[in-house]
């Protein structure tokens, strides 16, 4: 028999919202204005759905009093508060760009993303934990010629903001739902940033097809430690709640494990969302057994790969029974494959799940771009309404990943099985060659984690003069845990890896180097590393 291609499409009888983002926000308060929309513990503030809709839209109005008009940018430049999510849906009502800047960025960053993107009008924090924003606005403003005003977030300037358009009547600007309404930059591991620019289609379906597989309804309370001026925060987050009539609960500014676990105590939050090392810490917490988590039915863990152990934790301690791994990018709004509530643990806690509903998926040969058959590994590729409109101001850079056939090129290594199900390997950049083996450290990572004082483990590959690469761990260990040696942990994997996937170096840390979203940066680590083991 013929093998079987790679390639899945996501089928569902439930149809694409053709909406705007707007339109199906005020179709939610339309149906449930009376329940509880938001609550932002951190200032103890809360809003039903129609008190939100009040201040979205007077948000919106002063916008546009204030000469912003379709297709302008605005930045938002702050930790997670209730006025990210007002900024977030009133310049979507009058189809501004909202630009989403890194709480973490420097005065180098704040400045080329400012102008990149054209942003006229920055609302921003005054300041948060050690980043002074204001005063680093300052510091760039005189070298951004397009930004023409700069709103700190409870000053005058933003009451007045509010209140110069209570009452005032939204202007009609013809949106449509293929309109370009959010520009995300990546990570920029490696040089700048690039601006992926999505749409109220890209997005809205995106968050309204995550919360559809996790059962969405009213009555349901999902808390988001996760970063707003991510697509995890404000689309699989703000986006799929509002969808469907849910409530978002902001635990706090930024990710904190007791704040997180109070709020879901204290809310009764139904999900809870969160990077794989954000649940490695609420679980870690001394007083993790004594919150009252029964409430927890659902949540999503995503962003990099789910350690099975902590998968297994999640359901177990957290009664997250019904818990969904998501994998994506932020080019793909970002969810392009997502596991079930009634998917079996093993599949759960073993791939990223299935395609979504109405998008393609397939794994492709990197070199010759020709789809694998199932049950080999290739770079996972995307297509559908999900795929960005384009890096912003960018055409090169976007051509360099979606191809003339709209397939977005992740740069991830996937398998996928005959039933559709994907495992995701590494980054093709990550990938080790050892002496001509090729070694996917996810692999070597999941071993890791079996050993009992291992809480967390990443893998990379070092210059190697003899093998061309070899591998080093960095391990976080539990607390109690003894020394952890090379040798000892080398030891531990002998007669269970293959000797070629057995670490030859060991570097025991505290932390590992991070994006503010919770991805392990390898870049930095691989850096660190040639210094650490003195390889020049």
């Amino acid at each position: 028999m013929p093998a079987v291609p790679s390639y899945a499409s996501g089928i569902s009888e439930v149809p694409l919202l053709g909406d705007t983002i707007g339109g199906n926000f005020d179709r939610t308060v339309a149906a449930f204005g009376e329940r509880d929309a938001l609550v932002d513990r951190a200032s103890g503030r809360r809003w039903t759905y129609r008190e939100l809709a009040a201040e979205v839209d007077a948000l919106a109005a002063g916008l546009a009093g204030h000469g912003i008009v379709k297709g302008d940018r605005v930045g938002i430049w702050a930790p997670n508060c209730a006025e990210w999510t007002f900024l977030q849906y009133a310049t979507a009502k009058i189809g501004a760009i909202l630009v989403n800047i890194n709480p973490a960025y420097r005065s180098h960053e704040l400045e080329f993303v400012l102008n990149q993107a054209g942003v006229r009008v920055l609302v921003a924090a005054r300041s948060f934990k050690t980043s002074d924003y204001a005063a680093m606005i300052d510091e760039v403003r005189p070298r951004c010629a397009g930004l023409e005003q700069v709103v700190l977030l409870g000053s005058d300037e933003w009451d007045s903001l509010l209140s110069s358009g209570r009452g005032q009547a939204l202007p009609d600007v013809g949106l449509s739902a293929d309109d370009p309404i959010n520009i995300q930059y990546t990570s920029g591991t490696t040089g700048f940033p690039k601006g992926a620019t999505l749409s109220h289609h890209n997005i809205l379906n995106n968050g309204f097809f995550v919360g559809e597989l996790c059962h969405y309804t009213e009555a349901d309370r999902v808390c988001i430690p996760v970063p707003f001026y991510h697509c995890f925060g404000m689309v699989m987050g703000n986006l799929a709640a509002t969808s469907h009539g849910s409530c978002m609960v902001i635990p706090a500014p930024a990710f904190d494990p007791k704040a997180t676990l109070k709020a879901v105590e204290d809310e009764r939050c139904t999900s809870l969302y969160g990077v794989p090392t954000m649940f490695i810490a609420e679980l870690a917490d001394p007083g993790f057994e004594d919150y009252d988590l029964s409430s927890l039915r659902t949540g999503i863990m995503a962003g990099s790969p789910c350690p099975v152990e902590v998968m297994k934790q999640v359901i177990d301690r957290m009664g997250m029974a019904e818990v969904s791994i998501c994998y994506g990018m932020t080019e793909t709004s970002p969810v392009s494959t997502q596991t079930r509530a009634d998917d079996s643990i093993e599949r759960r806690v073993s791939t990223v799940g299935r395609v979504g509903p109405h998008l393609e998926v397939k794994i492709v040969d990197p070199e010759t771009g020709l789809t694998v058959p199932c049950g080999e590994p290739g770079e996972l590729c995307t297509r559908g309404y999900s795929v960005m409109l384009g890096y912003w101001d960018q055409p090169d850079k976007t051509a360099e990943v979606i191809d003339a056939a709209r397939w977005m090129h992740t740069g991830d290594l996937g398998v996928m099985d005959d039933d559709g199900y994907i495992q995701i390997t590494g980054r093709i950049k990550d990938m080790v060659i050892r002496g001509g083996e090729n070694i996917y450290p996810r692999e070597v990572e999941e071993f890791l984690y079996t050993h009992p004082d291992v809480l967390d483990a990443q893998v990379i590959g070092v210059p190697d003069d003899r093998y061309g690469e070899e591998l080093m761990a960095w391990v976080r260990l539990r607390e109690g845990a003894g020394e952890l040696t090379a040798e000892a942990l080398r030891e531990f994997c002998t007669g269970k890896l293959a000797h070629y996937k057995i670490p030859r170096y060991v570097h025991i840390v505290e932390e590992f180097p991070m994006t503010v979203t919770g991805k392990i940066r390898k870049v930095e680590m691989r850096e660190k590393a040639r210094t650490i083991l003195n390889l020049g």
